[in-house]
């Protein structure tokens, strides 16, 4: 049997899921990044969201990418936002890789910031062209 004041918490309860959304955000696009080592350079591929909790992970990186002696290549074209973490990854790698480290596909946002911040000075940034359709099914 409930008492009254346990209806009466339910029916809030009830009351609350019935309104509208509280949390109406964007969903969350966890960031991620990964080295690939490849025979002739070091990819490093940068997707989702570039921030702060990405941060011990993007050091890593950057310590194992540089390790190789190897040309760089960061692959953002997944990447849908960055902040200044991205940033200062993008110039610690630029800062001490021995040749110059190539950005591939960066997205409007990251394209803004590093040239916002003058580091696209310090990188090659390439666009590339999508393959032909005809070629796909080769």
């Amino acid at each position: 049997m409930t008492s009254e004041n346990e209806s009466e918490q339910a029916a809030e309860a009830t009351d609350d899921t019935q309104a509208s959304p509280v949390h109406a955000v964007r969903p969350v696009d966890p960031g991620s990044v990964h080295v690939l080592f490849e025979p002739e350079t070091t990819k490093v591929v940068l997707t989702g969201e570039i921030d702060a909790e990405l941060g011990p992970d993007l050091l890593e990186a950057a310590d194992d990418a540089l390790s190789t002696a190897r040309p760089i290549e960061v692959d953002s074209h997944l990447v849908t936002f960055m902040d200044s973490t991205g940033v200062a990854f993008l110039a610690r790698l630029a800062s001490r890789a021995s040749r110059r480290v190539v950005l591939l596909d960066p997205p409007d946002v990251v394209r803004f910031l590093i040239e916002t911040t003058r580091i696209s000075s310090l990188l090659d940034v390439v666009t590339r062209q999508d393959a032909p359709e005809a070629d796909a099914g080769s």
